[in-house]
């Protein structure tokens, strides 16, 4: 026999309601909750969309993101722009594809109907509009320093102390609007460095100079004293026979930087303003190749990739001399009388081009 106690009428009534209202909530709430991933999925559908729908900017614009600018700041400066139609979109989207902390500044190129998704990729590529500027082998610090500061993107350099002779790799650069000059400098002596770092390392054995330095130092003599590719080698070889016998390298492109220190004259009459003159090569300079043997103090001149190549590998040969042939390039000779004789040679073109 069942000694459990049976349950009233009402008691079995509070129990049926209480089941039909716990159902009732189970079922709001998961009716709830379907409802608000309807919701969620139309408005991340919808989100998505609008993410990667054309925008309404009718022309291109130049937008520039300065360094430091945050996500928020960013999606309010494109929708200021009229570059996006809202701003959290962008926001959204960024955020969804994980870019918040990959976009970069700079300067963008925004063009018409672009979609917020591209602009995001731009931002996170780092796209930006692209500036150069050419910094042609040859030049002095001075120069290049003129050269950079005269570009109208670039922030000038405030400081007055001149980059080391010799410690900028000629190239082509790229840079942003609004970048400094110093910015640039700092990446021309990165190249330089690494430029030098390399060729030292396939350096032929046994030449007469025992640094990077100097190497780079030989490098802007030849790069001051031919503008032919297929010299440099021969060149360099000129001036590796004369240190290796004590001759003095007596080179034009020494005296004219013991005269100016680098800084140069740009009035199309070359880096004195006039030619040079033989009383010249007497100017007590440490610089003067003339006056003094063995390589100068220091660079002349910021030389090529090229050029320091040439140095470290130079042409082996038994030429000491050579002088200008009259079409842009040098004859060269082993001897003091061939060497008068190509001399007379190239004066004799000259005066004839002078009339």
């Amino acid at each position: 026999m069942n000694d459990t106690p049976s349950k009233t009428p009402r008691e079995l009534k509070d129990k049926k309601a209480a089941k039909k209202g716990l159902s009732f909530v189970l079922g709001f709430m998961i009716y709830a909750f379907t409802t608000a991933c309807v919701l969620f999925g139309l408005a991340f559908w919808w989100g998505a969309n609008q993410f990667n729908s054309a925008g309404d900017l009718a022309q291109t614009k130049n937008i520039t993101i300065e360094r430091g600018t945050d996500l928020t700041a960013i999606a309010h400066k494109l929708f200021s722009e009229k570059a996006i139609n809202n701003p959290y979109i962008f926001i959204f989207g960024t955020r969804i594809s994980a870019a918040q902390d990959k976009l970069q500044a700079g300067e963008y190129e925004i063009t018409p109907n672009i979609s917020p998704r591209e602009i995001m990729v731009k931002m996170r590529d780092g796209d930006t509009v692209k500036r150069q500027v050419t910094v042609r082998e040859g030049l002095t610090s001075y120069e290049v320093v003129v050269l950079l500061n005269a570009q109208d993107d670039l922030i000038p350099r405030r400081s007055k102390t001149l980059p080391t002779e010799g410690s900028l790799l000629p190239d082509t650069y790229r840079f942003q609007k609004g970048e400094e000059v110093e910015e640039v400098i700092v990446r021309m002596e990165a190249a330089m460095q690494k430029s030098i770092d390399n060729a030292w390392e396939t350096r032929a054995e046994g030449l007469p100079f025992n640094t990077k330095e100097q190497a780079i130092t030989l490098a802007s003599i030849v790069e001051k004293e031919t503008a032919v590719p297929d010299e440099r080698e021969r060149v360099a070889g000129v001036f590796i026979n004369r240190l290796e016998r004590g001759i003095p390298l007596q080179t034009d492109p020494t005296v004219i930087y013991a005269i100016t220190k680098g800084v140069h004259k740009n009035d199309g009459k070359g880096p004195l303003g006039r030619r040079l003159l033989r009383k010249d090569l007497q100017y007590d300079s440490p610089y003067n190749t003339y006056k003094n043997a063995g390589l100068p103090p220091g660079p002349i001149a910021n030389p090529g990739e090229a050029s320091i190549r040439a140095v470290l590998n130079p042409e082996k040969h038994d030429y000491i001399y050579f002088v200008a042939d009259g079409t842009g390039g040098h004859v060269f000779s082993k001897t003091l009388a061939e060497h008068n004789a190509n001399v007379a040679k190239w004066r004799k073109i000259r005066r004839e081009k002078a009339h």
